[in-house]
């Protein structure tokens, strides 16, 4: 990776990161469908017109399946899960279970596009799952006194991982070549069409306020249209493996945008969770070798 791709990876973590922050800022008002529409569909309107000044609408005739499902899995639904966790959890915390996204997109290239696991990264995905396991202990609804909100937010945060690995091996299969400012404007859009009738059935009573619009218009400004331009450029330059360890980084910056602005605590279990997770990432992404696991296990 370039020294240009590492700063992109790194600017790319604060977004993502001030991403968590913004979300538990306007779920409240709006509720998770009502935001995850109006972050990609606000996105769409921002990125349409660059699309069309760069003629290159034709791309979203031409791939829209392709695009339909990276926009159900990479934003319609896990944006309506992380908003629905960002009103039980902490930013950092759903940010640390985001971080298993490089975990789930090992597993789904293994299963679907046949890429061999060695034996280091098979440990690396065990060790990523019990750092998660290890972070919902406490909410888990069979232990006496949980908070079965908050199990059920984390429960949504790793469904909504799963569909970013899925989403970053669907890219791969049937998006490579296809110009990242079209694979981003086309999957916002399709994620807005598919959002938009259950948003307006969870349409907010109440006018949401001014912090709430404001967090819902940098969610869609800058988390969403100048991110997802930013991550399949990077991605159609140092591939989606590559790319997706941008969510090594986005813990640290959540946990700090979310210490600095709404004072969220940093307790002992957070670090000592995040701390296995990253380890199992680093197996699971082979940034860690050792000779006598090189080999690939069978599938």
């Amino acid at each position: 990776m370039k020294l240009f791709d590492l700063g992109e990876l790194v600017l790319l973590a604060a977004l993502w990161g001030a991403s968590f922050l913004f979300m538990r800022l306007g779920a409240q008002e709006f509720g998770p469908l009502a935001l995850a529409f109006v972050r990609v569909g606000l996105a769409s309107v921002l990125l349409l017109p660059l699309l069309a000044s760069r003629g290159q609408l034709a791309e979203l005739r031409t791939h829209w399946r392709g695009l339909l499902v990276v926009g159900a899995l990479n934003s319609a639904i896990p944006f309506a899960l992380f908003s629905f966790a960002a009103m039980s959890i902490t930013a950092g915390l759903s940010s640390i279970v985001n971080a298993t996204t490089p975990l789930w997109t090992a597993v789904v290239a293994f299963a679907w596009l046949g890429q061999g696991l060695t034996r280091l990264r098979v440990l690396g995905l065990a060790i990523g799952f019990a750092g998660v396991t290890f972070l919902a202990w406490d909410k888990a609804s069979f232990k006496p006194g949980a908070d079965h909100a908050g199990l059920w937010a984390v429960l949504a945060c790793a469904v909504a991982t799963l569909c970013y690995g899925l989403a970053a091996n669907a890219t791969r299969r049937w998006l490579t070549g296809v110009p990242p400012l079209a694979v981003a404007t086309g999957s916002q859009a399709a994620a807005a069409l598919l959002l938009v009738l259950p948003a307006l059935w969870q349409w907010p009573v109440a006018l949401p306020g001014a912090v709430a619009w404001g967090s819902a218009l940098a969610l869609a400004s800058l988390c969403t249209a100048l991110a997802y331009l930013m991550y399949f450029r990077l991605m159609s330059r140092v591939g989606p493996t590559n790319a997706v360890s941008v969510t090594f980084l986005i813990p640290l910056f959540a946990i700090l945008w979310g210490w600095l602005f709404l004072r969220e605590p940093v307790t002992a279990q957070m670090l000592m969770g995040g701390a296995i997770v990253l380890v199992g990432i680093a197996l699971a992404l082979g940034l860690v070798q050792s000779s006598p696991f090189t080999r690939p296990s069978p599938r």
